[in-house]
């Protein structure tokens, strides 16, 4: 499960960040998880959870993980359309010319949007 690994890298980022502000603890951590970044949201959720049992990264023991999910979205090379891939490969057909691999143009993004703390 990558996803530990990868929110641990998400609260020493904010935790570095919170430190400059004077924060003693972080209560609220804001995602944005695109359809393609690989990242699940259950595991994101799963390892949150984990981190703030430990007691570590500055998280308070009612802090929060709310994400906002991007769907994939895809432009056809050929005709242009702008549509949602049937599945997760950059090769998925355009539904109109049937043309392979479309541009992705969203749901590859995985960020902090924000974070609160007191």
């Amino acid at each position: 499960m990558h996803e530990l690994s990868l929110m641990g890298d998400v609260l020493d980022l904010v935790k570095q960040d919170a430190d400059t502000r004077g924060f003693a603890e972080i209560t609220q951590v804001r995602l944005l998880v695109g359809a393609l970044s690989n990242a699940l949201p259950d595991a994101l959720e799963m390892a949150f959870d984990m981190y703030k049992a430990e007691g570590t990264a500055m998280l308070a023991a009612d802090a929060r993980l709310t994400m906002e999910l991007r769907p994939a979205r895809a432009a056809c090379v050929l005709c242009g359309l702008d549509y949602e891939p049937e599945h997760n490969a950059a090769a998925a057909m355009c539904p109109v010319c049937r043309f392979p691999g479309g541009r992705i143009t969203e749901g590859e993004e995985f960020r902090v949007i924000s974070y609160e703390g007191r």
